[in-house]
């Protein structure tokens, strides 16, 4: 058997139509899996279908308002009634906003949380029928650094991301029975729109990360790529309730 062959399964990543998520895409759709691209901007998404069935990959764009309960489960019935069977899940999709703790208004916290975390939820409700008729499924969610260290001027997205985590473990616990493996990767700092952004808000982000990460580098989309690969086939049929970080060792740096 070939621990990495994802033939014949079907994969969504929400948020799958840049970075981290189309990293992730990609390695997915190499090791033979079909990939729906679950996102809101529908050229971007067009983008990431044409360069995946570019590389020979069958792909498909669903758009999905990941705070939206409805929009999450539609999302996971397009996807079988176009491809037949939901076999992976990648949590994905994100946001951030760069404030101190005490400028951010409720409603700032709220779209935080809402679209990292309950969106994180509410897509593996939607999909975890699906997964337990067919007898097997994988749930990859995608926290980040600051699932595990604090910093001031992110407290809502380190918290949606801590409880990525915690969510990670309770679902893994819960669905083991059920054949479902629930894991968590925690990204370092990866070259994407996100962080770019970061590096022009946060005056000497760049060289901070440069000088605690012993891989000397960013990384970039397609460093995600192997540990998709990884939790979504067979290899990881014993690997359940994990975090994993994929961040050139900026984790273990004291």
């Amino acid at each position: 058997m070939d621990l990495c062959d994802l033939s014949g399964k079907v994969a969504v990543v929400t948020g799958g139509n840049g970075g981290i998520g189309l990293g992730m895409a990609r390695g997915l759709a190499e090791a033979g899996a079909a990939v729906v691209v679950a996102a809101r901007n529908r050229d971007k998404s067009a983008e990431a279908v044409a360069e995946l069935e570019g590389r020979g990959a069958r792909a498909l764009a669903v758009e999905v308002e990941v705070t939206s309960e409805a929009s999450c489960r539609a999302l996971v019935q397009t996807t079988l009634a176009e491809l037949g069977r939901l076999d992976i899940l990648v949590n994905n999709a994100g946001t951030n906003l760069r404030k101190q703790p005490q400028e951010y208004a409720l409603a700032e916290w709220h779209r935080i949380l809402e679209t990292n975390l309950t969106s994180a939820f509410m897509c593996c409700q939607a999909a975890y029928p699906a997964m337990v008729k067919a007898g097997a499924g994988k749930i990859i969610n995608i926290g980040s650094m600051m699932s595990i260290f604090g910093t001031s001027f992110a407290p809502a997205y380190a918290a949606s991301k801590g409880g990525i985590v915690q969510l990670t473990k309770a679902m893994a616990s819960a669905w083991a029975r059920d054949n479902i493996q629930v894991n968590a990767v925690l990204p370092g700092w990866i070259d994407t729109e996100l962080t770019q952004n970061a590096r022009r808000e946060v005056a000497g982000l760049h060289d901070r990360v440069l000088a605690r990460t012993p891989a000397d580098r960013w990384g970039v989309p397609d460093d995600l790529s192997g540990i998709a690969v990884f939790l979504g086939g067979p290899a990881s049929d014993f690997v359940t309730g994990t975090a994993i970080p994929v961040d050139g060792g900026y984790s273990i740096q004291g």
